[in-house]
């Protein structure tokens, strides 16, 4: 059983509507890791004492099919189960999927070396890549998530390390954290240029 714990480190990020839930929804493809990104995040945000909750929408089951994935978290209880129609940011881990996603959020985070136009803060971060460089393979997740922590406080590195340990096994939590890492790192300093 997981303990919550308040922490006095992390800031709380208000959603654009003026309520306190601050509401995430993940875009990808089967297999990129969609639904463990949003049940990532949910568990970094509970053990920085925070509700959290993390659901998937599927639609057919296969490797490579369009799979949305949605977190929300708040400082009280969440009693909302529907799905998130209007994020206050939006992770794309496949930019091919861009064309089909309204982007109006306020913050979107989407693994690309190249521009994003929406009408938001955007954040490119080439998630892919750098999960290539640490983890031998192209999964996005850690290190967009990673993003979305630097850019918005609404969790912790050290509590996303931690839900990332807790997930995988020594070599793969390893590779990922270091992934998470390098992002964080690579955003936070793009912010003080």
């Amino acid at each position: 059983m997981r303990e919550r714990v308040a922490r006095a480190d992390v800031p709380a990020v208000a959603p654009r509507d003026g309520s306190v839930v601050y509401q995430v929804r993940f875009h990808g493809r089967g297999g990129q890791g969609v639904v463990t990104s949003a049940e990532l995040l949910s568990v970094a945000a509970f053990d920085d004492g925070r509700h959290a909750q993390a659901f998937p929408v599927f639609g057919s089951e296969r490797m490579g099919a369009p799979v949305m994935a949605f977190c929300r978290i708040d400082d009280r209880p969440i009693r909302t189960r529907e799905p998130v129609m209007r994020p206050d940011a939006l992770v794309i881990q496949d930019p091919t999927l861009l064309a089909g996603v309204d982007l109006s959020a306020p913050l979107v985070v989407v693994n690309t070396s190249g521009t994003v136009e929406a009408p938001g803060r955007v954040i490119t971060v080439r998630a892919s890549a750098i999960a290539r460089e640490h983890l031998g393979r192209p999964m996005p997740g850690a290190p967009l998530l990673a993003a979305l922590v630097a850019a918005t406080g609404i969790a912790s590195l050290g509590a996303l390390e931690q839900a990332i340990r807790e997930r995988f096994p020594q070599a793969v939590a390893d590779g990922n954290v270091a992934a998470a890492r390098a992002a964080y790192e690579e955003v936070l300093a793009r912010a003080v240029r």
